[in-house]
C-alpha cells in the first residue's frame, strides 16, 4: 500500500537512516547502563546502581519509541547486535571500570545521543517531519539533563 503522510520516500529513508543511528547509539548507551548497574562498586554504589537503573529503565523505552517511528515511516527498524554495532558511535567497555570512569563513559554516551539526534535536524526540518522533530527535541533534552546529572557527581 502506498504511503501517503506528506513526506517523500526519499526524506523518509534518510529520517529512518538517521533513527537508525539512533536507535543503534540509544541501544548501545541501554546495554553500557545495565552493565555498570550490575558491576558498579565503591562507596558511591547506592547512589549509581539506583541512577543507573532509572536510566536503562528510561533508556528502554526510548528504543521502543524510536524504532515505532522508524517503523511508521515504512522502514524497517535494525535490531540485532550485528546492526548497532555498525551504526553506532559508542563503543563498547571492556572489562569492569572503577565507578567514576563509569561515570565519565556514561556522560560521554549521552552526549554521543545528543549529537547524533542534533545532526538528524536538518533532514527532519526540510521534509517537514513534525513527529521525528518533537522525538528528537525529547530525546536531546533528556540526554543533556542526564549528562548534566551525571556530571555533577564527579565535581570535588
Amino acid at each position: 500500500m502506498v504511503i501517503d503522510i506528506g513526506i517523500a520516500e526519499a526524506d523518509r529513508k534518510v529520517i529512518a537512516d538517521g533513527l537508525s543511528r539512533l536507535l543503534a547509539d540509544s541501544y548501545s548507551l541501554y546495554l553500557k547502563t545495565h552493565n555498570f548497574h550490575w558491576n558498579v562498586t565503591g562507596p558511591m554504589f547506592q547512589t549509581l546502581h539506583a541512577m543507573f537503573e532509572t536510566q536503562y529503565d528510561e533508556l528502554a523505552i526510548a528504543v521502543d519509541v524510536i524504532a515505532e517511528r522508524i517503523r511508521a515511516l515504512d522502514h524497517y527498524a535494525p535490531g540485532t547486535y550485528g546492526q548497532f554495532q555498525k551504526l553506532s558511535a559508542i563503543s563498547e567497555t571492556e572489562g569492569v571500570p572503577r565507578a567514576e570512569d563509569m561515570i565519565r563513559e556514561l556522560v560521554q554516551g549521552q552526549e554521543t545521543v545528543v549529537r547524533t539526534a542534533r545532526s538528524l535536524f536538518p533532514a527532519v526540518e526540510a521534509a517537514h517531519d513534525e513527529a521525528t522533530a518533537d522525538l528528537l527535541t525529547q530525546r536531546i533534552q533528556l540526554h543533556e539533563k542526564t549528562a548534566w546529572m551525571l556530571r555533577s557527581l564527579l565535581e570535588r
